[in-house]
């Protein structure tokens, strides 16, 4: 299996999504990720969602997905012991992730200057709704606040409808892949320096650089994206959703080529012939009545079949389905995006992603569910050298 990160040591200091979600891609990878909660608690996301069994025992499916095959220890990290344990486990680790708000981890004494004279070869890294730096620094926010701010909200929806949200955490789980992604980066620079690494990554930056085009766009230009509805931002008349006779088809048939593929698939070569519509000038010209012509023809037949005879055709196009239909496709199973997972409390199965890519064919995954709180607490502690006495003086404490 594909283990890169095989032997390296994480201690992750992050809860709910981006973070947790970041060190799981490197749990996947083979690192030991050693998350740390806080004693009696955990991480909140351990709590809700739609199985109340799984819930009772920390185990939410929201917590499941992103916290597979990581151990857990708690620490109090309001006591002074708990941060000195933190600080220990650090002298052991090759990597370093939290999410407080910024000036936090330092307070605590937990911050990249600090742990670096601990750990002189760690790579740091800090998440945050808005950076380390900035006037927005202190702020706190969560997904859809971020969504909100960043501008993403005024282009999704349809021209009037009013600002429309990404149904989906987005911004978070793209959060948490750029952290990993900036992670595996120091990691190199560790080994080509020799010296620690601190790296920086905020929701607001991510969010902004998934519309790269569009803002490289407005900084040169002054042009504003608008609501675009369920268009191409190609703005190709030959290209966006058209109606069929059972529900939508996304078509991309940007470039002339593709045009012409798709005019004889759909049997329609007689609008290669039409004056209105035989350059790419024209057909930007008299873009309503190709669209007009074009979805009479789709309106013919179910969108599955024009799926099919498109694709056939080499022609980008896809029928909307719902999250439920395109994960019952063969094309899931072949790409292995979710691994089945057992879990105490629970009869059946538990669906928990793996890496979003392959390598060697094959993509990374793990078998074991998330811990229960604390379960790893004395394991890894005994193993940093901390005796049993302090151990039981801690628990008395309830540091542990």
């Amino acid at each position: 299996m594909f283990q890169p990160l095989e032997g390296l040591r994480v201690i992750d200091l992050s809860q709910v999504l981006a973070g947790p979600y970041a060190t799981y891609q490197l749990a996947l990878m083979g690192a030991e990720v050693i998350k740390i909660e806080k004693p009696g608690e955990g991480d909140w996301t351990r709590q809700g969602g739609p199985l109340p069994g799984l819930a009772e025992r920390g185990m939410a499916l929201g917590f499941l997905g992103h916290n597979a095959g990581k151990k857990s220890v708690t620490l109090d990290l309001k006591s002074p012991e708990g941060v000195a344990l933190a600080r220990e486990l650090v002298a052991g680790a090759d990597i370093f992730v939290e999410n407080f708000k910024p000036g936090v981890a330092e307070r605590l004494g937990l911050g990249f200057e600090a742990l670096r004279e601990i750990n002189p070869k760690l790579v740091y890294c800090s998440i945050s709704a808005f950076g380390q730096d900035g006037p927005f620094r202190d702020r706190p926010a969560y997904d859809h606040v971020i969504q909100g701010m960043c501008g993403i909200m005024l282009t999704t929806g349809k021209p009037g409808d009013g600002p429309v949200k990404v149904g989906a955490p987005y911004v978070d789980y793209a959060t948490g892949m750029n952290a990993a992604m900036a992670i595996m980066a120091g990691l190199r620079e560790v080994e080509r320096t020799g010296a620690a690494v601190q790296v920086d990554v905020a929701m607001l930056d991510t969010a902004l650089m998934l519309m790269a085009s569009l803002m490289s766009m407005h900084l040169t230009t002054g042009w504003k994206p608008v609501q675009n509805g369920n268009e191409a931002w190609s703005a190709s008349p030959s290209s966006g959703a058209f109606d069929t006779a059972d529900g939508i088809l996304m078509l991309a048939a940007n470039h002339d080529i593709q045009f012409r593929h798709l005019c004889r698939a759909i049997g329609r070569n007689d609008i290669l012939r039409d004056a209105r519509w035989d350059s790419v000038p024209e057909r930007h010209k008299n873009w309503q009545s190709l669209r007009e012509t074009l979805e009479d023809t789709f309106r013919s037949r179910p969108a599955a079949d024009w799926e099919q005879i498109l694709a056939a055709a080499a022609v980008p196009a896809g029928r909307i389905r719902g999250m439920d239909e395109m994960l019952a496709e063969p094309q899931i199973a072949a790409r292995g995006l979710t691994r089945e997972i057992r879990v105490e409390g629970h009869d059946g199965p538990i669906h928990i992603p793996t890496l979003s890519f392959k390598a060697n064919g094959e993509n990374g995954t793990t078998d074991l569910p998330p811990r229960p709180l604390g379960a790893d607490t004395e394991a890894v502690l005994r193993a940093a050298g901390v005796t049993q006495d302090r151990l039981d003086a801690l628990r008395a404490a309830k540091v542990v």
